[in-house]
């Protein structure tokens, strides 16, 4: 059975920036550096060169680089920049799930732009971007020119992040860290992680369980002994707040290939009609299946239309499954299209081949 925890894309960690770090030092002056602070000085060199290509945009025209983390209060709207002629841009995703109008995205000749007007707790997260280097269709990402901060909107009534729910399930599974997503506003807040029954404080060793500010309490270990019904608490300078609550359920399966089936519809096709043609795969929540297809008109690049999707659907109390399926969908059947349909399904433990006929009646 199976689980799925959707969490923020994790954060790279990055020490804070020292006082004066990020002034520009002249290079006529010749300074022969002591060896013991090589080291030290690799690190703030290559710290400042993965963020000089994002600057925040300052009042009356002036700039700055971004440290690891920035700190603003809720209200306040936020311009950003990122230097180059083929930018992309990654935020928090509910910016995109809800169409939001206080986002704007556009590129300019030689930089990037992002505008967050009306800034809400909601919007705490990393914000980053990266230039993309393309030849024709094919673009990747230019690991030597990307920028990243992240950004707390501090807000007294919102210590905890918003979320859509009340309530959410967290799968613990025996072989990867899970995450208690309680993330703060206030990155000064007191947390604490509490059990709903027995009524108690989990203790934060910062081994087992530690506390990470951009993404909330993390099991590095999980085991059925930390199932059930967790909460957190946080306080800055004020009443203390509950997050919302989170039902941890421990989740072991059998690792191994997607257990896949195919099938036609219709099996036998007159000329002209309609064929789909679909792969199933039943499998973990939070495991990726990837689709490849072999049919018969594929050397002749015969039109035909793919589409893959997935949904979980619940098989009772910490049963959960993931349904992932690829639909190739032929159109206007023809005589050269009648033969074999190959589905190769791919997970990380390896692929499952399926085949099906379609004949021509």
């Amino acid at each position: 059975f199976f689980i799925l925890l959707v969490i923020g894309q994790p954060t790279k960690s990055k020490r804070p920036k020292e006082p004066g770090e990020n002034k520009i030092k002249p290079v006529n002056k010749k300074v022969k550096p002591k060896m013991s602070k090589m080291k030290e000085r690799e690190s703030a060199d290559s710290s400042l060169k993965s963020q000089s290509i994002l600057t925040q945009v300052m009042d009356k025209g002036r700039f700055q680089k971004l440290a690891a983390t920035l700190s603003l209060s809720a209200g306040q709207s936020i311009e950003l920049r990122c230097k180059g002629s083929n930018v992309t841009w990654n935020y928090p995703s509910y910016l995109d799930t809800f169409k939001d109008s206080r986002l704007s995205i556009k590129q300019l000749d030689r930089y990037g732009q992002l505008i967050l007007a009306n800034s809400t707790a909601a919007d705490t997260g990393e914000y980053s971007c990266w230039h993309q280097l393309c030849n024709g269709n094919k673009c990747r990402k230019d690991e030597t020119k990307t920028g990243s901060t992240y950004i707390f909107f501090t807000d007294k009534e919102e210590l905890f992040v918003p979320t859509p729910s009340y309530f959410e399930i967290v799968y613990l599974n025996p072989d990867k860290p899970a995450v208690i997503p309680c993330r703060v506003t206030t990155p000064s807040a007191k947390v604490t992680l509490h059990r709903e029954f027995p009524a108690e404080e989990i203790e934060t060793d910062g081994t087992d369980i530690i506390y990470d500010v951009k993404k909330g309490f993390v099991y590095q270990h999980p085991t059925s002994d930390h199932k059930g019904i967790v909460y957190c608490k946080a306080e800055s300078q004020g009443a203390p707040q509950i997050s919302i609550k989170y039902h941890l359920l421990y989740v072991e399966v059998p690792k191994g290939p997607p257990s896949a089936t195919i099938a036609a519809s219709p099996s036998r096709a007159e000329v002209s009609d309609s064929v789909h043609v679909i792969c199933t795969v039943l499998g973990e929540p939070d495991v990726d299946v990837n689709f490849r297809w072999q049919y018969p008109g594929q050397e002749s690049e015969r039109p035909v239309i793919i589409q893959n999707y997935w949904r979980l659907i619940n098989r009772g109390t910490g049963h959960t499954t993931r349904i992932s399926k690829s639909i190739l969908l032929l159109e206007d059947f023809e005589a050269r299209d009648a033969g074999n349909y190959i589905c190769i399904a791919q997970n990380l433990q390896g692929e499952t081949t399926v085949a099906t006929k379609v004949e021509l009646n």
